[in-house]
């Protein structure tokens, strides 16, 4: 008897033996018994999996209603690039082109050429009329733009509208519009609680209309340092490149987020590597208050107090005698602004803002910003351990940036104590530093690991206050550190903005 067999393991199965024996197998026993037939087990009780199969129905469901509506976005532009002539050698070409190859150019020469960069996002569906969200850096600076819908139709498109600030971006279907477009529906990311289940549509690495599942792992995710205004939602549903633009969606088919970013395996942020279990979506109801003036192709105008704030420490909270470290605290108001017209001051603690509560600077920033302005919004304060409303009307915020000065040369005049260095700030460096008409000590160095680094002080920083006294000149600093006794509050101003540290004296 001749026997023979073809086997193919992967995975777990590829550690079995096999035992073949020319013209007899092994037989299998049952545990207990070394004759008996093995029985294979029998269905598992429809009462015990049901809970898993209806949830998979339930996947299944929300998949099918969203899936129609993503699009997969690609986009080109035309690059140019530099090579040899000949990058395969002259014996290479001579084989096909003989004596007539032409005269090579001298070695090391370049030649340019354009040759087309591919890029590929994905999108959803809004209306009827063509218009598809997606994220601004899957269309910015691209020379054309294609969609293709989850049928496999494919269409032109261009942009209506963008916000980088935010990572937002419009584009719609060139020509006509089918008139049998599926759209999305856009639901409440506010109502989302950590732990909710969630599905990731779109087309990571390529692979069209991929669909994954996983929770809201936490909301409110800022300085991720992908956009200039950051509220994400963070997931572990898988999400890699490709993915960028497409939806987050509930358990009850709505679109909660718009995903756009992943932490890699690398430590890194952004649309290189593959997911690591921590993805970023934008919320849709930060979207939702944009969506009306992108489509029509105006930039988003945002609300101003005119103030520099930030968040408050376990030590400023001390310091300012406030209950818990929440809040924004106000270290600066520019003269004129709406703050300051309202009667805003450096020093307060904003806890409050047009009914919300604010819990640090990144959730004030976001909740001004989208406030129209004009409008006249309560603002509630912490000053001197009291609460005070404030009615401010909100200015337009400017487009201009401000400028990084330049540092000054380090001195001699050694706070050794603090690991700091100061000096005068004259009218030289005030000139260069943008600093005219302030009064102050400037520090010059601060030494790596020592008090004054780990307070937060650096080079350039213009220390105008400490514990709520005026610093006019650098003897003035030094009367109060030498009379401090456990820490001291500086107000200190830098590249323009002004902000509290809290300085170790022990």
């Amino acid at each position: 008897m001749k026997l023979s067999c073809k086997i193919r393991a992967t995975g777990a199965a590829a550690g079995l033996a096999l035992f073949v024996a020319l013209g007899s197998f092994p037989t299998l026993a049952a545990a207990g018994s070394s004759s008996a037939q093995a029985v294979p087990p029998g269905p598992i009780p429809e009462s015990v999996i049901a809970p898993a199969v209806q949830l998979g129905k339930a996947f299944a469901a929300v998949a099918a209603h969203v899936k129609p509506a993503v699009v997969s976005v690609y986009s080109e532009k035309m690059v140019n690039v530099q090579s040899q002539d000949f990058p395969f050698g002259d014996d290479f070409l001579r084989r096909f082109f003989g004596d007539q190859l032409p005269q090579p150019k001298q070695r090391g020469e370049q030649k340019e050429h354009k040759v087309p960069q591919q890029g590929m996002g994905s999108g959803m569906i809004l209306d009827k009329q063509g218009h598809i969200l997606t994220n601004y850096h899957v269309v910015s600076d691209v020379d054309e733009i294609k969609v293709q819908l989850a049928d496999k139709r494919s269409f032109p498109a261009e942009i209506v509208g963008t916000d980088p600030k935010t990572d937002v971006a419009i584009i719609k279907i060139k020509g006509p519009v089918p008139d049998n477009l599926p759209t999305v529906q856009l639901g409440d990311s506010d109502a989302m609680q950590d732990g909710n289940l969630v599905m990731a549509v779109g087309a990571p690495f390529g692979l069209t209309q991929t669909v994954t599942i996983g929770i809201i792992s936490a909301k409110g995710r800022s300085d991720v340092g992908i956009a200039d205004y950051e509220d994400f939602l963070q997931t572990d549903a898988p999400i890699n490149p490709g993915n960028s633009g497409g939806p987050l969606v509930n358990m009850h088919g709505e679109v909660i987020g718009m995903n756009s970013a992943i932490a890699t395996g690398g430590g890194g942020l952004g649309g290189e590597g593959q997911s690591a279990g921590v993805g970023f979506a934008i919320p849709t109801n930060m979207i939702k208050a944009m969506l009306p003036t992108l489509i029509k192709g105006k930039p988003i105008t945002r609300g101003m107090l005119g103030v520099v704030i930030q968040d408050v420490t376990q030590d400023l909270a001390q310091q300012f005698h406030l209950a818990d470290a929440t809040g924004a605290l106000i270290s600066q108001v520019n003269k004129g602004s709406p703050a300051d017209k309202a009667g805003l001051k450096a020093g307060d603690v904003i806890v409050r803002f047009d009914g919300t509560e604010v819990q640090d600077n990144r959730q004030l920033r976001n909740l001004v910003a989208a406030t129209a302005p004009g409008v006249k919004a309560r603002v509630g304060v912490v000053r001197n351990g009291k609460e005070e409303t404030f009615i401010v009307t909100i200015g337009k915020m400017p487009t201009e940036a401000v400028a990084a000065a330049k540092q000054p040369a380090p001195t001699t005049d050694q706070f050794a104590k603090f690991g700091l260095s100061v000096q005068a700030l004259t009218p030289d460096l005030a000139k260069q530093l943008g600093l005219e008409g302030e009064r102050g000590a400037l520090v010059s160095d601060v030494d790596e690991g020592g008090p004054a680094s780990l307070a937060g002080l650096q080079s350039g920083d213009l220390i105008t206050e400490a514990n709520h006294q005026p610093i006019a000149d650098v003897a003035e600093l030094r009367r109060v550190l030498d009379t401090a006794k456990d820490s001291v509050l500086l107000l200190v101003k830098r590249r323009g903005q002004s902000l509290f540290v809290v300085l170790r004296v022990n």
